[in-house]
């Protein structure tokens, strides 16, 4: 009997415990299940209105002068004066003398020609006389006849007449060299290059200087097939004058000494071919009075300057004007429905650049754009708009810090702030270094972490702010 007893009071004791275990483990309750939802999305959104869009078509050249010639000498001699002005980058003024070329020979030229010419008018009053006696002798002795040319001395009056007027021709032309001997500028411009000084002997046609108006300047501008579709220029035809009133106004800009300055100018003319290399077109600009103090402190527009030029274009009507960075894959944008929710709009562009795109067709006036960047956007997922007048300073990263907020905290705030203190470190440092970070990809799953643990202690984590997730 004592031998059963030591065999079957381990076993009853063990069928005890067992019993035991078996109602605590069937009496416990099932832990309430909670799956944590990342909060939807914040965005910043724009309300479309139609608007009238000016178009700047931009554009670059070099700075060359309207009117440039060679200076050259229409005598030669020996140059025995030069003007203060004539030197390289030296203003003049239209009609003033340059240069001097020794006129002795043409005073000389001069002074024979006239001499000729008194001589031809001495014999031309002679012979007029001699005319004149032989017209009244053949009228005294033969009354009522007509006398020949011959009798009355009429051929050698022509040809004393025709010698005065020789002898007038060559003083004129010597008085011309005389005076063409002193060199005067033909317009107000400036010295390019220099060619002769004081004491160097020039012929007819050797180049003095090259020199160049200053009254206006000139920008060979290109633009593409493209860009002269929207630049309000008239067609020139056969006979027509090629010059272009009041055309298109134009800003010159260039950076001299760190600092940027600007001329205004128009468009004045297009050139008549295409270029065959570029098949691009050439407009010219033309700014007026390029030296004059007009602006204090800007320098003169010079000659060879390299310039940018802003060109004003045509005006497109009743278009939506959309910051480029919105424009998705060259094909679409992003509209916030009247559900909250993301929705993709195909749209084509009239006009682009570097800043903006302008669409014409598929959209409202109304829409809601979606400005800001949201990552593996879904058509449908469910977001929360806020306007962009309300959030000038907000991040324009959808799951960024403005992402899920209440209150004007962040949702890892609330989470630190609820929860901080009961948080394992570790999973509290991560929390803290992924908000400061502001890598918020990696919320979610940290989200996720946290939520277990919340569960398995008996936590309650902090209300997600609305929304939800794409439609599926």
């Amino acid at each position: 009997m004592r031998r059963i007893l030591q065999v079957l009071l381990p076993v009853g004791i063990f069928l005890v415990f067992g019993v035991l275990i078996a109602l605590i483990l069937a009496s416990k309750e099932e832990p309430q299940q909670r799956r944590f939802a990342p909060p939807s999305p914040e965005v910043v959104v724009r309300t479309l209105e139609r608007e009238d869009f000016q178009i700047t078509l931009h554009s670059q050249g070099a700075v060359r002068a309207r009117t440039r010639s060679s200076l050259i000498p229409e005598v030669r001699g020996r140059i025995v004066k030069v003007s203060p002005n004539f030197q390289e980058g030296a203003f003049f003024e239209q009609g003033e003398v340059l240069l001097e070329i020794d006129d002795r020979d043409y005073l000389a030229e001069l002074a024979v020609s006239k001499s000729a010419l008194a001589q031809a008018e001495l014999e031309l009053q002679q012979e007029t006389a001699r005319y004149e006696q032989a017209r009244r002798d053949w009228e005294r002795l033969n009354p009522g006849v007509n006398a020949t040319e011959l009798t009355l001395r009429e051929p050698q009056l022509r040809q004393t007449r025709a010698a005065v007027a020789s002898a007038e021709a060559r003083v004129a032309t010597a008085e011309l060299n005389l005076k063409r001997s002193k060199v005067t500028a033909p317009y107000a411009g400036r010295i390019l290059t220099k060619n002769v000084d004081v004491g160097q002997y020039v012929t007819t046609g050797s180049q003095l200087a090259e020199i160049y108006a200053v009254d206006f300047a000139e920008v060979r501008l290109p633009l593409t097939a493209s860009q002269i579709g929207f630049l309000d220029l008239p067609a020139i035809y056969r006979g027509s004058n090629p010059s272009i009133d009041n055309g298109p106004k134009v800003v010159l800009s260039t950076t001299v000494g760190g600092e940027r300055y600007s001329w205004e100018g128009r468009v004045v003319r297009s050139e008549g071919a295409v270029d065959e290399r570029t098949r691009q077109i050439f407009v010219v600009a033309q700014v007026e009075n390029p030296y004059g103090a007009s602006v204090p402190g800007r320098p003169p527009l010079k000659v060879g300057t390299f310039v940018q030029a802003e060109i004003e274009g045509s005006t497109l009507r009743d278009v939506f004007v959309i910051p480029r960075e919105v424009y998705r894959e060259n094909s679409y944008v992003l509209v916030v429905d009247g559900q909250n929710n993301l929705e993709r709009r195909k749209v084509t562009t009239v006009w682009e650049n570097d800043r903006n795109i302008v669409v014409r067709n598929g959209l409202s006036d109304g829409d809601l754009l979606c400005l800001t960047d949201v990552p593996y956007a879904l058509e449908g997922w469910e977001v929360v708009a806020k306007n962009e007048d309300a959030s000038k300073n907000a991040p324009m990263v959808a799951g960024g810090p403005a992402s899920g907020r209440q209150g004007g905290a962040s949702y890892p705030d609330q989470v630190l702030a609820k929860l901080g203190d009961k948080l394992p470190a570790a999973l509290k440092d991560e929390l803290v270094a992924v908000a400061a970070s502001k890598d918020f990809s990696k919320l979610r799953p940290l989200m996720g972490k946290i939520a277990s643990w919340a569960e398995a202690n008996g936590e309650e984590m902090p209300p997600r702010p609305m929304g939800g997730q794409p439609r599926s």
